[in-house]
């Protein structure tokens, strides 16, 4: 696969963190470049390059042309550290690719069709998803720039593993070279909470009336019977003996 990104790199000399102090000073980013048994190479970047390149979700999946001192380098991005609180990238990491050797990348899972899945559109179902992301083997050739998971035929209840999706041609799992056991679902197709996808016998349970109240539309009972009448008035009390 050509490389549809490019950054302009320069080497550098000076180590530690005073020296990648001052570079992000000057807006560069230092990065390291390693891999095909080379010595690793520090080098560094401009920091706008970087953070509009960043900007394609296509840059982390793709082969990226690094022009130093007139040669290019293809690399792939391994790692990138960002400022926890400033819209910085603070070091890049680069791994040199070798077109005839495979080259172990995460790629990202597009998931597609998510409305017409049949858990959604026949029972009110969810998707979940348990991966954004999809660790694959290849050559650079064959690097896609996503992973798309067609979301159409299943049913409230099912998963989709890694087994389930459909890799291009001389694409491979990294997960499921290492044995079924690591067969993970990316999705699930999931009931919504007191949705019309309940358990069964659960919307008739709530349509039961409650034990004892009259089923709905039936006459009221009648009013209760009238108090009993008042108690008669007590005797009249006998007059009081006559005193001798």
């Amino acid at each position: 696969m050509s490389a549809q990104f490019e950054l302009n790199a320069a080497p550098r000399g000076d180590a530690g963190k005073g020296a990648s102090r001052r570079l992000r000073h000057q807006g560069l980013v230092p990065a390291i470049l390693y891999g095909n048994e080379t010595v690793p190479l520090s080098i560094s970047l401009s920091h706008r390059e970087l953070t509009k390149a960043l900007e394609n979700e296509a840059f982390f999946s793709r082969i990226v042309n690094i022009k130093l001192d007139g040669t290019d380098l293809p690399v792939i991005i391994k790692d990138l550290q960002r400022h926890p609180a400033k819209p910085l990238i603070m070091h890049a990491d680069f791994q040199r690719v070798s077109m005839d050797r495979k080259i172990n990348v995460h790629i990202p899972l597009h998931f597609i069709n998510q409305d017409k899945c049949q858990g959604v559109k026949l029972m009110g179902a969810m998707v979940q998803h348990n991966a954004n992301e999809i660790y694959i083997s290849c050559l650079p050739k064959d690097l896609p720039e996503y992973i798309e998971v067609d979301m159409t035929p299943w049913n409230m209840g099912e998963s989709v593993h890694i087994s389930d999706l459909t890799l291009p041609p001389g694409v491979e799992s990294v997960a499921l070279q290492q044995g079924p056991e690591h067969d993970l679902p990316v999705a699930t197709v999931l009931a919504t909470k007191g949705g019309p996808a309940e358990e069964p016998g659960a919307a008739a349970a709530k349509a039961a009336p409650a034990k004892g109240a009259p089923a709905k539309g039936a006459p009221a009972k009648a009013a209760a019977k009238p108090a009993a009448a008042a108690a008669k008035p007590a005797a009249a009390a006998k007059p009081a003996a006559k005193k001798k």
